[in-house]
């Protein structure tokens, strides 16, 4: 029986075979790499991938795709499937040897903002993760200072990953057509930070209260985190906005506040 696609999961389907290539392309997995994908759905991708490397995981929260998943792939190499929500799932749990992970999937829309802040948490453990997104999330992620699309999301993956559009991928290639265009997006965590805050939970409250009232200047906006001090010791204008200020720049003044 076909799987009806869930509103409530975010499913859409891939089944463009041309993207499905040209995603595979970009992946270039390995049989030695450890490879996971998040929503497998019918297997669009899992099948082909699986068949080149002949091992791989995946997490999927569709109980009633596992079955489906299973006869299809019994034959292309040794799957396993993890029934979890990948909102929750613990990554670092299943690095079981010296290699990083390398997790990729097509995202469920509907949850790829919270769940890529989730999977930021595993960045030391991972190699690096390619995922098909929305692609007005996919340009926020890559967004540069002192323009709308950038926000708290750009600056906390941009913190943690190198971050590379790569191509867009239409309406059409999926059942049931999404109302939005995607894009397949390459985010690799840094292995040596170029920008590294000395208390990572206060640099992350910093940029969650900056972006929360973003509209305010900084001196307003943090007023309950940051002094007059730290501002004339971090050398930047507390007249700025949220959206003016680099991931360097979010890093210095969290850093000055570590040695009031």
């Amino acid at each position: 029986m076909t799987h009806v696609p869930r509103k409530r999961f975010g499913q859409h389907f891939l089944c463009d075979q041309t993207i499905i290539r040209q995603i595979i392309a970009s992946l270039a997995p390995e049989p030695h790499e450890h490879l996971i994908e998040i929503g497998p759905g019918q297997g669009a991708l899992t099948l082909p991938i699986l068949k080149q490397v002949q091992q791989l995981e995946v997490v999927e929260l569709d109980r009633d795709l596992i079955p489906e998943l299973e006869e299809r792939t019994q034959r292309a190499g040794k799957l396993k499937i993890y029934a979890a929500d990948a909102l929750t799932f613990d990554f670092a749990s299943i690095k079981t040897d010296e290699r990083l992970l390398r997790i990729f999937g097509n995202l469920p829309y509907n949850i790829s903002t919270p769940l890529i802040f989730h999977l930021l948490t595993f960045a030391p453990v991972v190699a690096d993760m390619l995922f098909m997104l929305q692609k007005e999330v996919a340009e926020r992620i890559a967004a540069v200072p002192s323009t709308s699309d950038y926000g708290r999301l750009s600056v906390m993956v941009q913190y943690h990953c190198e971050v590379d559009v790569l191509f867009d991928v239409p309406p059409h290639a999926f059942y049931p057509p999404p109302q939005v265009q995607s894009s397949i997006i390459r985010l690799i965590p840094y292995q040596a930070y170029p920008h590294r805050a000395a208390n990572y939970a206060l640099f992350e409250a910093i940029v969650k209260q900056a972006f929360s009232q973003r509209r305010k200047t900084l001196r307003n906006s943090l007023k309950n985190l940051v002094s007059d001090d730290v501002w004339a010791r971090s050398q930047l204008s507390s007249h700025l906005r949220a959206e003016n200020l680099s991931v360097a720049d979010f890093v210095a003044i969290s850093n000055a506040m570590e040695k009031v």
